[in-house]
């Protein structure tokens, strides 16, 4: 894995280009979500992959890589109807495409599975990692997933490292790495909630 530079007394999380916590929602258009922000966020969240370290990630990671990009492919070929998630994808079902659509499904999927697994380790801490991500992977993305797709995923599972070591990597002050892994991942929660109810509604369908 590449080396990364954490700032003096900073974490990982400084590393970030872009933050679930900084990403806007506008609570007064129905929690709309701007696209750029969310992409840059979820970008910048698929370099704890590395922190990881195996190579069994690899799949994991390019999966969520792959979602991002059919996002932004759609917000690119039409900006100004892509301002933000959920105008993105009411716009290009209306043009009986759904590329983009689904790479979103997919993606909030890859989110919650992170976000629930670092989060019940963040609660457990006697909890291995490897249990954490095993526990996420069967509430969220396993369901969705063919009998030919589960074992690769169930081998990154297997793959985590020891807790001690995988905190260690995101910053040498243990406090402050919680306090703001536990801040992003509240963050991280509310935009999930926020994207998976408006996935399941009638005009998010395809």
């Amino acid at each position: 894995m590449a080396t990364v530079d954490i700032p003096e007394e900073g974490t990982f999380l400084d590393t970030f280009k872009a933050s679930f916590v900084t990403v806007p929602v506008d609570a007064e258009n129905g929690n709309a979500i701007s696209t750029t922000e969310f992409l840059d966020a979820a970008e910048s969240l698929v370099t704890m992959f590395d922190v990881l370290g195996s190579v069994a990630f690899k799949p994991v990671k390019n999966d969520m890589l792959g979602n991002v990009q059919k996002i932004r492919t759609r917000q690119l070929a039409a900006p100004l109807e892509s301002e933000n998630l959920q105008d993105l994808v009411r716009n290009e079902l209306a043009t009986k495409s759904h590329k983009a659509t689904e790479g979103l499904v997919w993606l909030v999927r890859g989110l919650e599975f992170t976000c629930i697994a670092l989060t019940q380790n963040l609660e457990k801490s006697d909890e291995e990692l490897s249990d954490s991500f095993r526990g996420a992977y069967g509430l969220t993305l396993k369901p969705h997933h063919s009998f030919l797709v589960k074992p690769i995923f169930s081998a990154a599972m297997s793959a985590c490292p020891y807790r001690k070591d995988f905190y260690a990597k995101l910053g040498p002050n243990k406090e402050k790495v919680d306090s703001e892994l536990q801040e992003y991942l509240a963050a991280l929660e509310k935009i999930v909630a926020i994207l998976k109810e408006f996935l399941t509604t009638p005009e998010a369908k395809y």
